[in-house]
């Protein structure tokens, strides 16, 4: 999970003062002796450390608490200000050149994944801005570099413009301008080289690059796992290029958060855009306010829903939720929501988007891998299709045969169908309209059901306990 550990510390930190009625300077000067630790452990820049915690301290002391949050509360939100506010405070757009083509120009060190994310881009401006980008394979050292970006573009249906490798960089960006103006492309995206550090060979033929097309964007590709060195890098491209933002890249490998957290404080420059994993569609725009919330364990619903409306299929949810009315939602139509939700990305991370999940105890140990869904797939699999359609012919001997063809044990065989069964009952229920207020909000379709069930979960588990109680006090009483 990306800033991980940052993340715990801080919430372990600042989880004190939660359990305090009042906090007092002593409270605030040994939250922020933890903060500071957990920040430098993060491989945060030091400077950034430092005027951060003067800033909450500053801030947390001399505060006065707004009548509707209790004092913890109130140095929580100072906690979060400020750290939003160390990221970029809001998320930075993608500059437009008044006609086009809009020329972005990638930039960064060797390995930092500067010919995925010129992918990534293209891939991202296709779907929301239904744009005709062209890429230019500029990178002519990198062994396979040119093969690389031209194998991508075949994958998007985007055009790559190439000369091969025995052109001058400068030339190939030359006439694959030429190419864009007359198949007019809205955007131009190019790869340039990298080396495996910054040299003055390297810089030079990028402000070639730079003062021939005059870019609009020039995004500096860093590898968010690096750490302080990322900075360290960034702070090297500004000072001979005119950077107008970052890309981080392997957010998902960077559990402590050092890069993300220095960059913008450093260099003045925002983090547009991170990406996490191989896949193409795999890039997001970097909102600092909601990385704030997810460090701290807040939950970032936004993204969620963001997340589900563009990986969800509209038309299918709609078909889903037909069934569910007329009570047809099978075997089938599971296998169907599973991969819809897959699509979204790890279960685990997912959960952790909705508020007050990341918190829950339960959470913490809460580590589902692909693996046991394609246990969970490999027994719905094994089912015949008069099964998946009709579950209630799963008596003892199916199972057993079940158990036999999955290879899995009859008691997880027993859980899967008792997840579905589960699964089907609350959605019938969410379609009947008995919903709260606060489910209402969070919407219909899947952009509101893992939330739902979220809190469908700790409403059984709340009846339950309130059971046993009542049951514990009877027992008392005779």
């Amino acid at each position: 999970m990306a800033f991980e550990s940052l993340s715990e510390r801080l919430q372990n930190a600042i989880g004190k003062l939660r359990k305090k009625g009042k906090v007092s300077e002593a409270d605030v000067r040994e939250m922020m002796r933890e903060v500071r630790l957990a920040l430098l452990e993060a491989d945060v820049n030091f400077t950034v450390v430092k005027d951060f915690v003067k800033k909450v301290r500053d801030r947390a002391v001399g505060a006065e608490v707004l009548d509707s949050l209790s004092p913890a509360q109130q140095v929580i939100k100072i906690v979060n200000d400020e750290l939003t506010k160390t990221m970029g405070e809001a998320a930075a757009p993608l500059n437009k050149a008044p006609h086009i083509p809009t020329i972005i120009m990638m930039v960064g060190l060797q390995g930092a994944g500067k010919t995925t994310t010129a992918g990534k881009l293209a891939n991202y401006l296709m779907k929301t801005q239904k744009a005709r980008p062209l890429m230019i394979a500029a990178d002519v050292y990198r062994p396979a570099a040119v093969d690389q970006l031209k194998t991508i573009g075949q994958q998007l249906d985007v055009p790559v413009f190439d000369m091969g490798t025995d052109h001058d960089p400068v030339d190939i960006v030359k006439q694959g301008m030429v190419q864009a103006d007359l198949q007019k492309n809205d955007y131009v995206i190019i790869d340039t080289a990298g080396r495996l550090q910054i040299d003055d060979k390297l810089m030079t033929e990028l402000a070639n690059i730079e003062n021939e097309v005059h870019p609009t964007e020039i995004l500096l590709t860093v590898d968010a796992m690096t750490g302080q060195a990322a900075t360290e890098v960034a702070e090297g491209f500004n000072k001979r290029l005119n950077i107008t933002g970052v890309v981080l890249t392997k957010l998902d490998g960077d559990t402590r958060g050092g890069a993300a957290l220095s960059i913008r404080e450093v260099t003045g420059k925002p983090i547009k855009f991170t990406g996490q994993g191989e896949k193409l569609d795999q890039l997001d725009v970097f909102y600092p306010d909601r990385m704030a919330n997810r460090i701290l364990g807040m939950g970032d619903m936004l993204s969620l829903i963001e997340k589900a409306q563009t990986d969800y299929d509209e038309k299918q949810a709609q078909e889903m939720a037909d069934k569910i009315k007329e009570n047809s939602f099978d075997f089938n139509d599971f296998l169907d929501q599973m991969d819809q939700i897959q699509n979204m990305g790890p279960i685990d991370e997912i959960m952790k988007m909705i508020p007050g999940m990341a918190n829950n105890p339960a959470m913490k140990n809460m580590n589902i891998q692909p693996k046991d869904l394609d246990h969970i797939k490999a027994i719905v699999y094994s089912m015949t299709p008069q099964e998946r359609e009709n579950p209630d012919l799963l008596n003892a001997s199916r199972k057993r045969r079940l158990a036999g063809g999955s290879g899995r044990p009859v008691q997880e065989v027993n859980r899967v169908i008792k997840q579905f069964d589960t699964s089907k009952k609350m959605m019938q229920q969410m379609s009947k309209g008995n919903m709260s207020g606060m489910e209402q909000m969070l919407g219909n379709g899947v952009q509101g059901r893992l939330g739902k069930m979220a809190m469908h979960s700790m409403a059984r588990k709340q009846k339950k306990r309130k059971k046993k109680r009542l049951k514990n006090a009877k027992r008392f009483k005779s």
